[in-house]
């Protein structure tokens, strides 16, 4: 089986280092919010040119402390996609606040600027674009609405750690960026993770608060905050992984266009010439009838694939009596879409034998 994604692979290739780091933990008798969180928050600041960088404990988690920390509270609203992963939304309701979904541009399926715009009324406190797939969202346009209506921007930067748009990196040009670090990710620790990038001083502060309890000094609470802490042994996987990154979304990239260059049958998202995408997936559109069958075919040759999202958040159960528009794009979006493995350590001859199989799917 051609997994979708394949860890063994990866940590065979990081053993040393792993083993080493993990051991360094131990050795250290330190695991929480000690040298290797800083120094993991340190290098990745650093790498995406941001001022600050905070762990905390999950991409999730990032959100809602990135809300908090802007003052973000009960009564008031986030508008956000439709088309994306439902922890979105999770973040939004951890915060207090209403979640607003909106639809999405059917060539690349990100947030529309025009729906965002829309959906702006006096409750409406932030933004959340979602830089879903590896590809960044319209920032430009989204920062004149936010600044047009005095407005925050989060931007969720779960899918594009490495991304770019305009040559700034994905998460520095909102107030602030949340990121995670689940497994799966382009920079994915060995359980949960996430962080919080910003260059205010002012909510660095508060959100190294939040992250641990409002705790300024042991047992000095200044606000109410939350457990949602990095610990050691992940940051250290982290600062090990991070100076690969670059290289392993370039293999992405490099998988990409040889499927755009090669896939026959198969439609695909458009991409802007001004983004650098990192591919944390690959996905392309086949008709509602056939997809079935045809993630079917796959697996019976032998070729894992997904679907990201089958159901979008407007359209789940637990969402009844929030707010959103229409969304028909993100509803006949979700019904098109296919996932192909794109994870770094696909070898040559495992993309060439994916390509042949869908071209040869009638």
């Amino acid at each position: 089986m051609i997994e979708f994604n394949n860890f063994s692979r990866e940590y065979s290739f990081l053993k040393d280092e792993i083993d080493l780091a993990i051991n360094r933990v131990l050795d250290s008798g330190r695991y929480v919010l000690s040298k290797e969180v800083s120094n993991f928050e340190n290098n990745f600041s650093n790498y995406l040119g941001a001022k600050y960088c905070v762990s905390v404990a999950s991409g999730t988690d990032a959100l809602t402390i990135s809300l908090m920390a802007l003052g973000i509270e009960s009564g008031d609203e986030v508008i956000t996609t439709s088309m994306t992963a439902y922890p979105t939304i999770i973040g939004i309701l951890n915060a207090g606040a209403k979640p607003v979904l909106v639809d999405i541009n059917p060539d690349d399926m990100l947030i529309s600027p025009d729906a965002i715009e829309a959906a702006i009324n006096k409750k409406t406190k932030a933004i959340i674009p979602v830089h879903l797939y590896g590809q960044c969202c319209n920032m430009e346009r989204i920062s004149k609405i936010a600044s047009k209506f005095n407005i925050h921007v989060v931007e969720d930067c779960a899918q594009s750690t490495g991304s770019s748009y305009k040559n700034k990196n994905a998460g520095t040009i909102g107030a602030c960026g949340a990121f995670s670090f689940y497994p799966t990710k382009n920079l994915g620790c060995y359980g949960d993770g996430g962080a919080i990038v910003t260059d205010q001083d002012d909510i660095y502060v508060k959100l190294k608060l939040l992250r641990n309890y409002g705790q300024e000094l042991n047992y000095n609470h200044n606000i109410n905050g939350l457990n949602s802490r990095l610990d050691e042994i992940q940051a250290a996987i982290l600062s090990v992984k991070l100076p690969y990154l670059d290289a392993w979304n370039k293999i992405r990239n490099e998988i990409a266009q040889k499927y755009l260059e090669n896939l026959q049958g198969l439609r695909f998202l458009t991409k802007s010439s001004h983004i650098t995408h990192s591919y944390h997936l690959f996905v392309a559109r086949i008709s509602e009838r056939e997809r079935e069958r045809f993630s079917q075919y796959l697996k019976g040759n032998g070729v894992q694939s997904l679907i990201h999202y089958p159901i979008p958040a407007h359209e789940q159960a637990a969402f009844e009596g929030c707010i959103f528009d229409k969304c028909k794009q993100a509803s006949s979006s979700s019904k098109e879409i296919i996932s192909l493995p794109i994870n770094p350590w696909l070898k040559n001859e495992e993309t060439d034998f994916i390509i042949e199989c869908i071209n040869n799917f009638k």
